[in-house]
């Protein structure tokens, strides 16, 4: 086991930002038209469609660079946006079948470079990621998409614009499914050589942004597609470099030096200095949880739902508030009590540290005779917040009740493999419980994906070998409500077992602080996951 060693882990961190920090004076010299952003990632994200790097790398890479069938709204800042016509301008479910979608794509779009979007262009995508048997096939964008869309059963193309899509079972959450699904160039597969290696050095989709310059652990280079399909969403900005840096001070050394333009996630103590220094610092309410992913295997101590309980009441939601300088929410769910989603719960998750002590010693265990459990973390990455100073709170707190916690300290893109391959396989060690920040925008990926029995690992993320034959009707009430009444009383139910029985470790919401130079402007930080670049100047 690596043990955990914050000053060692933030020392590596800094030796990784030192390359792009030489190499970034070269982009100052472009012009004013240039965005220099820094990444919590540890690397760029793969240009090759199904990006990795998390949902950061969804953000910065797969939504600019490519398109989905179906997008998300990010034009405000004071509503939760929706779902909106992307590659498809509309999509149905048939009322005799509802096991069926039809998909009628838009006309005239092109990729990058040049090639015509069709159905073809859309069967070969899923293709990509669901057949191991077509020459196209690639394990490293299937093991990033494949599930995201379990309920996918068929596809095919019912004419050149139009695509039919048949789930296992009727499910009226599939389009939220279609939309992490992202359109790579058939042609431009092609053209390198039928290679996806060959693909990422001159990748194309369909985005508002093309690749310019690729250079793993360095930077990736975008500028704009000016024939975009949505004149609206057409780039202001010459040119975007996006820099991996995943230690939180390390960006904020980068943004006071004038090395870049904006950056994800500053250090917490410095907002103060950030500001009188003039910088933006903006933040939103956005769908997004930071907890513990506990594992159910057999031996596991958090089997137990009374250790479960006391490390929830545990946890000193106010003191890490006061810690990120206000940038977080205490969690007392996977969503908040504010969304519509939350129901009632009778267990309410709170910092009542006696109530612990009590169910620890029932459970067996005190300070004097605690319970080790081993916890996945990783010292940054894609809205992990600041996982460092985070865990080592939970670590004191859990301390105090008997429950001595071991870090496995893991870089980000191994703990998102470890967490796809779930709580059995070697590569998550033997481990109780893995700390993943949970996109949460969709019932699927704030509730479904996380438990459902039918989910475990290598068809699912159910990484903790969750298996509740009630959670699994109750989950499966969600997805066959095509009336929004009835689906959201299903989510209401399916949420208060989660809180109830105290499923994960709930910690905060994430408010996503970002901070930015004064010369940027026109950002709306929506109340999503996903942000666009493209209306933003910098001058």
């Amino acid at each position: 086991m690596r043990s955990f060693d914050r000053r060692q882990v933030l020392a590596g961190g800094l030796a990784a930002t030192t390359v792009s920090f030489l190499d970034l004076s070269q982009v100052s010299a472009q012009g004013s038209g240039v965005l220099r952003i820094a990444m919590t990632a540890s690397d760029i994200p793969l240009p090759n469609g199904q990006t990795d790097q998390g949902a950061e790398g969804m953000r910065f890479v797969g939504f600019n660079v490519f398109d989905s069938l179906i997008l998300w709204d990010l034009t405000r800042a004071d509503t939760p946006g929706g779902l909106i016509p992307g590659l498809a301008t509309s999509w149905r479910v048939d009322p005799a079948d509802p096991t069926r979608w039809t998909f009628v794509l838009r006309p005239g779009v092109t990729f990058h470079d040049g090639s015509a979007f069709d159905a073809a262009a859309v069967l070969w995508n899923f293709d990509k990621i669901l057949k191991a048997d077509s020459p196209q096939h690639d394990p490293r964008q299937a093991g990033q998409g494949r599930t995201r869309i379990p309920s996918v059963k068929s596809y095919r193309a019912l004419d050149p614009m139009t695509v039919e899509f048949v789930s296992n079972t009727p499910n009226a959450l599939f389009p939220y499914e279609i939309s992490w699904i992202l359109m790579s160039s058939p042609a431009q597969w092609e053209k390198v050589g039928r290679n996806w290696d060959s693909f990422i050095r001159s990748p194309s989709g369909t985005g508002p942004w093309k690749v310019d310059r690729y250079t793993p652990r360095e930077r990736l280079e975008l500028v704009p597609n000016a024939s975009y399909w949505n004149p609206a969403r057409r780039p202001k900005l010459d040119r975007v470099v996006l820099v991996p840096m995943p230690e939180p001070n390390a960006r904020t050394a980068a943004l006071l030096s004038g090395q870049v333009d904006w950056i994800e996630a500053p250090a917490t103590d410095a907002l103060q200095q950030l500001r009188a220094r003039g910088m933006q610092i903006t933040s939103n309410v956005y769908p997004h949880n930071w907890t513990w992913h506990f594992s159910r295997v057999e031996g596991s101590p958090w089997n137990d739902i009374r250790i479960r309980k006391a490390a929830n009441l545990a946890v000193d939601r106010a003191g890490m508030v006061e810690l990120l300088g206000g940038m977080m929410l205490p969690a007392k769910g996977m969503v908040p009590p504010s969304s519509p989603w939350f129901g009632k719960p009778s267990f309410d998750v709170k910092t009542d540290v006696p109530a612990a002590l009590r169910l620890m010693a029932e459970a067996g265990y005190s300070p004097a005779r605690p319970l080790t459990v081993k916890a996945i973390i990783s010292p940054s990455g894609s809205g992990q917040m600041q996982p460092l100073v985070m865990n080592e709170l939970i670590q004191q707190n859990l301390g105090e009740i008997g429950i001595k916690v071991e870090f496995e300290v893991m870089d980000w893109n191994a703990l998102v493999s470890s967490w796809r391959a779930g709580a059995k396989h070697p590569s998550s060690r033997g481990a109780h419980s893995t700390n993943s920040s949970y996109f949460s925008q969709d019932p699927f990926t704030a509730l479904i994906r996380h438990l459902d029995g039918g989910l475990l690992p290598p068809a699912g993320t159910n990484w903790g070998y969750y298996i509740d034959p009630d959670m699994d009707a109750r989950l499966a009430r969600i997805r066959s409500s095509f009336d929004a009444a009835e689906q959201l009383a299903a989510i209401q139910r399916a949420h208060e077992k989660f809180v109830d029985e105290a499923l994960f470790l709930f910690v905060a919401h994430d408010v996503a602080p970002r901070a930015m130079s004064p010369r940027v402007r026109g950002f709306i930080q929506a109340q999503n996951w996903y942000q666009d670049i493209s209306p933003v100047t910098v001058g």
